[in-house]
């Protein structure tokens, strides 16, 4: 085994599972069910960490509100930077921390994105965590291909999988299950996002993009429906607010997830993926 592989098992052998979130399209929401599943599981009292490899495009940090924490070396590797710095069980790792500008463009190609996904997993100094989510980019690209060789050594739990209803978004999902066992990369389920939007002053429900496309996929590969998710403007205005923790009486944003709409749909999804428990959580 190489000196890389073992750096990586090393640094991971205290994370006690990973869940890979992906969609073959673009614009789905993976970033936001990324941050919700990690919101809802630091909520449940676990200690989540979340990997942004989406290296052209990283959103995490903003949807976390830390995008101006600057990520510390210390002497055994980097930091991730903590969402909450009083009990650290949330943290998050991306290419955004390392830009110069916000709004510089990573143009790399294939290789080098690979040495980058590789350092963040085994430079990173991850700590004890019950979960690592990884946020992926759309498509079958290098960096799946790379993400998914990398983690073969440390047993990945598999991979959530995100479209919405439409039948655009339904067909490139398709692509990326089959990718999935292409690579026998585990699939822990479906997740239908953007099923219905809920009206801001009445809270109603409307399937503006129709529903039921994901749970009919699912069906038909025979894999776990996990559940729908619809689209609450109330998640924009907090993901979009840019604030953490608690400053001048604000609660912080695990807190204000938690009053959200979304909240018990997605305990209720992280309920379902925790009870498969392909590891041992021991």
């Amino acid at each position: 085994m190489s000196d890389g592989a073992d750096a990586l098992i090393e640094r991971l052998k205290t994370v006690k599972h990973i869940w890979l979130v992906l969609s073959g399209k673009g614009g789905v929401g993976k970033s936001s069910v990324s941050t919700q599943l990690a919101l809802s599981l630091y909520n449940a009292g676990q200690r989540v960490g979340i990997l942004d490899i989406d290296l052209c495009g990283p959103s995490i940090p903003r949807m976390l509100g830390v995008e101006n924490q600057p990520v510390r070396q210390a002497s055994s590797g980097w930091v991730p930077v903590y969402v909450d710095q009083s009990e650290q069980r949330l943290c998050c790792m991306s290419i955004a921390f390392l830009l110069a500008n916000k709004d510089d463009s990573v143009v790399w190609r294939g290789p080098k994105k690979s040495a980058m996904i590789k350092q963040f997993l085994s430079d990173v100094m991850w700590g004890d965590l019950d979960y690592l989510i990884i946020d992926t980019p759309p498509g079958t690209s290098d960096e799946h291909i790379s993400i998914v060789e990398f983690l073969r050594a440390v047993n990945p739990d598999g991979a959530v999988l995100v479209t919405t209803p439409q039948n655009v978004a339904l067909a490139d999902v398709r692509k990326e299950l089959n990718f999935c066992r292409k690579v026998r990369l585990p699939i822990l389920g479906v997740i239908e996002n953007m099923s219905g939007y809920i009206c801001p002053h009445c809270a109603d429900c409307t399937n503006v993009f129709s529903s039921g496309g994901g749970e009919k996929m699912a069906e038909e590969f025979n894999i776990p429906f996990l559940g729908r998710v619809p689209i609450d403007p109330s998640l924009t205005l907090m993901l979009e607010a840019g604030q953490a923790n608690d400053f001048n009486g604000v609660p912080s944003l695990p807190e204000r997830f938690l009053k959200s709409q979304l909240a018990p749909v997605f305990a209720e999804i992280t309920q379902k993926l925790i009870a498969q428990q392909p590891k041992s959580s021991d």
